[in-house]
């Protein structure tokens, strides 16, 4: 009866500290939530580059909450050029169901579209697999995790209407047991492309595929930025073609691929799953960061 009792008080003991350790990370991610300031309506993206009327069932995080959840919430390098990010209305950044699309501008040059219908997507996709786990290497130096990519979510496809190119990816990071999506969509524009990236589990993918159409529709260039307003006496064309985008490298005429890695590239590529990095301080007993103001 005296095993019986022991046991049963151990048994006690490790649920209250299972519920104290729970209410101490809900505590955490409702203060973190609470220190976010979101913004709906219309916003005038930097550099007047263009306009972003935040569609419905979203809400906007500035450049600098959106590069302090990319940075310090979810563990990546950092990146420059973030325009901000916008999530969806009714879950909370920190949530293991939420996802994001980050918004960023690369001042590349005017990208030719006349590729679009030569570019063989399944040779694409090798040479981005072989890319990735080259890069791996020089990713464990830096302390991160490696990245696989696993396969197309949806395969690239380009508007050639809308000049707008969407593609998605299944990536696995490290030894995690699920996969992550990256979903990408640019924009081109005179100088350069908007690059939306969806960042989610393969779960949400339905959700990001049923929102992109009205979250493109959100997003215009300012006149004089537009495709159309291209000038081949003044603009520069860019290296960059469709299937470079694609790939994230710029297409040399030799026929060889330059790798590209600058700027929000990296973060797009290193997140590895929204909250499950938040929760991961409280599984292996970490130190939590900081939850603090993001002056605007």
């Amino acid at each position: 009866m005296k095993k019986v009792i022991a046991l049963l008080l151990c048994v006690s003991v490790v649920h209250a500290v299972a519920a104290i350790e729970t209410d101490s990370a809900k505590l955490f991610f409702d203060s973190l939530e609470a220190s976010f300031t979101y913004q709906h309506g219309e916003i005038k993206l930097d550099d007047g580059i263009g306009t972003l009327n935040v569609p419905e069932g979203f809400r906007y995080l500035d450049p600098k909450q959106a590069a302090y959840i990319i940075h310090d919430l979810w563990g990546n390098p950092h990146g420059e050029g973030t325009l901000g990010m916008i999530v969806p209305e009714n879950i909370g950044i920190t949530e293991e169901r939420s996802w994001a699309f980050i918004i960023t501008y690369e001042e590349m040059g005017y990208v030719k579209d006349d590729d679009a219908d030569d570019i063989d997507y399944d040779d694409l996709l090798k040479e981005m697999q072989s890319d990735a786990a080259a890069a791996n290497e020089e990713r464990a130096k830096e302390g991160y995790e490696s990245i696989a990519i696993v396969g197309w979510a949806a395969k690239p496809y380009y508007d050639s209407e809308k000049k707008v190119l969407h593609w998605a990816k299944e990536i696995k990071f490290g030894e995690s047991e699920g996969t992550t999506l990256n979903y990408n969509v640019r924009i081109l524009g005179r100088k350069g492309v908007i690059v939306l990236n969806a960042v989610a589990s393969m779960m949400e993918l339905p959700d990001v595929q049923q929102n992109i159409e009205p979250v493109l529709a959100s997003i215009s260039y300012a006149d004089g930025n537009k495709y159309a307003d291209f000038n081949p006496e003044m603009d520069e064309v860019a290296a960059w073609t469709i299937g470079g985008l694609v790939a994230g490298k710029v297409l040399a005429k030799a026929g060889i691929f330059a790798l590209v890695l600058k700027n929000i590239k990296l973060i797009a590529l290193a997140i590895g799953g929204l909250a499950t990095g938040i929760w991961r301080w409280y599984k292996k007993k970490t130190e939590t960061p900081t939850v603090r103001k993001i002056e605007s």
